[in-house]
C-alpha cells in the first residue's frame, strides 16, 4: 500500500484537534460529528471524492479523532490521514443509498460504543453534506442524546492560515495567473467557450513547472454577453463574438487550497457604462484594499468599497467578499466571514479573503477581485499578481 504522505505535520494537526476541542467545550459540546469534507481533511488530511455517500470525523472527548465512511474510502483514508488504523471505522456498503437502511444507524452504534449515547452532540445541521435524515435517524437511535448546531464550528478554526497554508495558497495564485494567461493568449472571435474553458482546466491542472495544480471546488464561471447578466453561469459550445464580454471567475488550487481570482475580457469596443463601472470598481477595491488591516472588521472593508460605488452613482447589492481556504465541491468559501456591510468579524494577520466586487447588470456582467491575506500591518496581501484592468480584444 502506498505510504501515508499528510498535508501537513503531526503537530500543526494536533494543534488543530486542540484549538476545535476548545471551541466545543466553549459551545458546550462533548462529542463532534463533522461532515464537510473541508473540515474533515483539515482535521486529519483525508482527501477523497468520496462526499456524495455519508462519511464523518468524529471527535471525542479525547484521543484521535475517529474517521467513518465506505469501506473502499477507508483505504483512502489510511494512505491520506494521520489517523491509526483503530481511528480508522466503516460500515457496511449495502447501507449505500439504500432506503430501508440508514448509515447513521451504525453511527449512533458506534457513539454507543465509545459511550456517548447521552451525550451533547454537535452536528453541523447546515452543511451541504448533512441531511435532514441523518438527524432525524440520530435522534431515533439516540433517544439520551442531546443535539447542539455545530455548524461552522470547525470552518471558524479555520480562519487563520498557518505558514504551510499559506505556501498552498500562493502556489495556488501562481497557477491562477497562468490560468489567467491562457485565457488572454487564446481568447478571440469565433474560438467556442468550450474550447476556451478546455485550455482554462488545462493550465490550472499543469500548474507550473515546479508543481501541478488540484480540482477547483466550483468549474470556470464564463458567461459571455447577455448571459453575464448573471453571476454563476458556466458556459456552452457557442463561439466568441465582436461585442460581448465575458467574465472569468476562475481558481488556481493546490492540495485543495484555493486562490479565487476573476477578470473580465472585452471583444471590440466595450460600452461606456462598462468602462465607468471598471473605474468605480477599481477605485473602491484599492479603498477596501487599503481598509482590509488587522484590527478593522469585514463591515469596515466593505463600507469603504460600497463609499466609493456610491460616490461615483454606481449600484450594487449583497456581499463584495467572503474567507477562503482549503475546500471541497460545491464551494470554494470557508462559510464564515463576508465582507459586507454590518459584519462585525474581526481580521486578524494570515486570515485570507476572496474581495469579490462583482457587477451585474440587466444586458452584461463585469468582475474583477483579488484573493487576499491580512498582513501584520498595513493594507493586505494580493496572492496573484493579474492585471486588473478590462482586456480589451479587438
Amino acid at each position: 500500500m502506498t505510504a501515508t504522505v499528510t498535508a501537513f505535520s503531526l503537530a500543526e494537526y494536533q494543534e488543530r484537534l486542540t484549538k476545535t476541542r476548545a471551541a466545543m467545550t466553549k459551545a458546550g459540546i462533548e462529542v463532534l460529528i463533522v461532515t464537510d469534507p473541508s473540515n474533515m481533511s483539515w482535521l486529519t488530511g483525508y482527501d477523497g471524492w468520496s462526499f456524495y455517500v455519508h462519511q464523518a470525523v468524529v471527535i471525542l472527548p479525547e484521543g484521535e479523532p475517529v474517521w467513518w465512511g465506505r469501506p473502499m474510502d477507508g483505504v483512502g483514508a489510511r494512505m491520506t490521514s494521520y489517523l491509526s488504523e483503530d481511528s480508522i471505522r466503516s460500515y457496511p456498503d449495502h447501507y449505500v443509498q439504500n432506503f430501508t437502511l440508514h448509515p447513521y444507524q451504525l453511527m449512533a452504534e458506534l457513539l454507543r460504543e465509545f459511550g456517548q449515547s447521552s451525550a451533547r452532540i454537535g452536528v453541523e445541521m447546515d452543511n451541504y453534506y448533512f441531511s435532514a435524515k441523518c438527524l432525524e435517524t440520530l435522534r431515533q437511535e439516540l433517544p439520551n442524546a442531546r443535539f447542539a448546531d455545530a455548524t461552522a464550528l470547525v470552518n471558524w478554526q479555520r480562519a487563520v492560515k498557518s505558514e504551510q497554508e499559506l505556501i498552498f495558497m500562493r502556489r495556488a495564485a501562481r497557477i491562477v495567473e497562468r490560468m489567467h494567461q491562457r485565457v488572454r493568449d487564446v481568447a478571440e472571435i469565433g474560438l467556442p467557450k468550450n474550447h476556451l474553458v478546455a485550455e482554462i482546466f488545462d493550465a490550472g491542472l499543469r500548474g507550473t513547472d515546479e508543481f501541478g495544480g488540484d480540482y477547483a471546488a466550483i468549474v470556470p464561471l464564463t458567461p459571455s454577453g447577455p448571459d453575464s447578466a448573471a453571476a454563476h453561469m458556466t458556459w456552452d459550445d457557442r463561439p466568441l463574438r465582436r461585442g460581448e464580454g465575458t467574465f472569468f471567475e476562475i481558481a488556481g488550487c493546490y492540495r485543495r487550497y484555493h486562490c479565487p481570482l476573476s477578470r473580465t475580457l472585452y471583444i471590440g469596443e466595450p460600452p461606456a457604462e462598462m468602462m465607468h463601472a471598471q473605474e468605480a470598481v477599481l477605485e473602491g477595491l484599492a479603498a477596501g484594499l487599503d481598509v482590509a488591516r488587522p484590527g478593522n472588521t469585514c463591515g469596515e472593508v466593505a463600507d469603504a468599497f460600497f463609499a466609493v460605488l456610491r460616490k461615483r452613482g454606481v449600484e450594487k447589492n449583497g456581499r463584495t467578499g467572503y474567507a477562503v481556504g482549503i475546500s471541497y465541491p460545491p464551494d470554494w468559501g470557508e462559510r464564515t466571514m463576508s465582507l459586507r456591510p454590518g459584519d462585525k468579524s474581526v481580521l486578524m494577520p494570515n486570515m485570507t479573503l476572496h474581495f469579490m466586487p462583482g457587477l451585474w447588470t440587466d444586458d452584461w456582467g463585469y468582475e474583477v477581485s483579488e484573493t487576499i491575506r491580512i498582513a501584520d500591518s498595513g493594507p493586505a496581501e494580493c496572492l496573484a499578481d493579474v492585471s486588473r484592468e478590462l482586456v480589451i480584444k479587438p
